[in-house]
């Protein structure tokens, strides 16, 4: 599997995410299940928010990483654009890690733009890394204007990782953001990596091709697609044990060239500036 590096840090460039995870109680024990599968089989990244089910998402995570030392796992978790004044991303904080039950999170990310100047949330997250609540901190949602205009700020430099939409039928990240981090080394955080509930993939012959070619699942070939690309941590989701171990098993395989051509035949890469996708 490849490694993601943020900082010292070297990651499995495959993680957990956990959007729409947490609501219902039926589901509760599969989906702490699904993660527990993750960590014991090598991962170590679970991404949340406090906008997931008003926070039952990271209470849910919370629940699942009870019994692993806290320092073999690297936990991300977003503020709301609402929340990012420096007093009110301190009180968020402070309830997101209550409810993950932990006195850090190792990546803070504003989950999108609003109206606080960055300056403002900025400095906040770096008085938050300097109490020792956070360990890094980044951005979500953020296109390559806003990428360049944080640069800009004092401490601006010092973001650690930006976590867009990207998978085979969202490539308009490659335009200009993902080269930009790649080349500056800052982490790519992909979202959404296997185009859920996108149904033009489910009966392409290509991608059927390709699966059949490596006994894959269509979701499989999507998601090893996505982690082709250096320094990128890919954060699919899932509630299902099996489909945990489908995903673990996808970031082992390694596309061929003809393959990759193929697909690009199919679902071209932008070949002019995109509007940012966000879902």
């Amino acid at each position: 599997m490849q490694q993601v590096k943020f900082d010292q840090v070297q990651l499995p460039a495959l993680g957990m995410g956990t959007w729409h995870m947490g609501d219902q109680v039926a589901k509760r024990n599969a989906e702490i299940k699904a993660l527990r599968y993750g960590l014991d089989h090598g991962l170590r990244v679970i991404d949340t928010a406090e906008m997931y089910g008003s926070g039952r998402s990271e209470s849910l995570v919370g629940a699942a990483i009870q019994p692993y030392s806290r320092q073999d796992l690297f936990i991300i978790s977003k503020f709301y654009p609402q929340n990012a004044t420096k007093q009110r991303m301190q009180q968020s904080l402070t309830a997101s890690l209550q409810r993950l039950g932990t006195d850090y999170l190792d990546l803070y990310l504003l989950h999108w733009r609003g109206r606080v100047p960055l300056a403002e949330t900025v400095a906040g997250l770096e008085d938050l890394k300097r109490a020792g609540k956070i360990r890094h901190w980044g951005v979500s949602n953020f296109d390559q204007a806003d990428l360049l205009e944080l640069q800009q700020i004092n401490a601006g430099q010092n973001l650690a990782a930006n976590e867009d939409l990207y998978n085979l039928g969202a490539r308009g990240v490659e335009f200009d953001v993902l080269p930009w981090q790649q080349q500056r080394q800052i982490p790519f955080i992909a979202y959404s990596p296997v185009a859920q509930g996108d149904k033009r993939f489910n009966n392409n012959a290509v991608v059927q091709a390709v699966a059949a070619a490596h006994n894959l699942s269509t979701q499989q070939v999507l998601l090893a697609w996505t982690l082709r690309q250096p320094n990128l941590l890919a954060i699919p989701q899932t509630s299902n044990w099996q489909h945990m171990q489908a995903n673990i098993a996808a970031a082992d395989i390694i596309l061929t060239t003809a393959e990759l051509t193929a697909l690009d035949r199919e679902f071209p890469a932008p070949t002019r500036k995109q509007p940012l996708e966000i879902i």
